[in-house]
C-alpha cells in the first residue's frame, strides 16, 4: 500500500522551507486540546502536543478517538495527504476537495465507544459534532464515524450523518 505522507511530505522537495512549514502550523490545536476528554470545551493543547505528534510527526493515533481529532485538525489545515493516508482504503476516495474560504469554528466530541472485534479487527465508533462557516454561512457537520484498526493502524471507515 503506497500512502501519501503526512503534513511534512510536501516540504521534503525543497520548495518550502522547514521553517515555512512551522510558521503555518498552528500554536493551539484546532481540536480543541484535551485528546481523551468526550465532551470537555474550552480545553486548550499546543498543537505540537496534541494532534501535530500525528499529523507533523507522524506518530500511529492509539485509539480511534485520537485520530478523529487528528483528522478534524487535518480538515481545518486542509492536509489532503494525512486525510488520505488515515482512510480505509476500501473507501477511500480518489482526492478531496475543500471548501475555498472555509473557517472551521470547533469540534465537540459527544460519544465515543469501543465497538469489540469484527474479522478479527478492533473496531470503534465517535460522534462529532464539527462546526465550520463557509462564505459567511455557518453549518454543522454531526457525524457517527466508524473506524477500524488494522495492522495496529486506526484508520476512518465512514460516517452517518445525524
Amino acid at each position: 500500500m503506497n500512502l501519501p505522507l503526512p503534513i511534512t511530505s510536501a516540504f521534503a522537495s525543497g520548495s518550502a522551507s522547514a521553517s515555512a512549514l512551522h510558521a503555518a502550523l498552528p500554536k493551539l490545536c484546532p481540536c480543541g486540546g484535551a485528546p481523551t476528554a468526550i465532551k470537555r470545551k474550552g480545553a486548550e493543547a499546543a498543537f505540537a502536543d496534541c494532534c501535530g505528534r500525528y499529523i507533523v510527526q507522524a506518530q500511529l493515533p492509539p485509539d480511534a478517538l485520537h485520530l478523529m481529532r487528528s483528522r478534524y485538525t487535518a480538515f481545518v489545515l486542509e492536509n489532503e495527504a494525512y486525510l488520505l493516508q488515515t482512510w480505509q482504503e476500501a473507501n477511500r476516495p480518489g482526492q478531496l476537495e475543500f471548501d475555498a474560504g472555509a473557517k472551521w469554528l470547533g469540534l465537540d466530541i459527544k460519544d465515543f465507544v469501543p465497538t469489540g472485534l469484527q474479522e478479527g479487527q478492533e473496531t470503534a465508533e465517535v460522534e462529532f459534532v464539527a462546526r465550520v462557516r463557509v462564505a459567511g454561512k455557518a453549518s454543522r457537520l454531526h457525524e457517527r464515524s466508524r473506524f477500524v484498526c488494522q495492522d495496529g493502524r486506526w484508520l476512518y471507515v465512514s460516517g452517518v450523518n445525524i
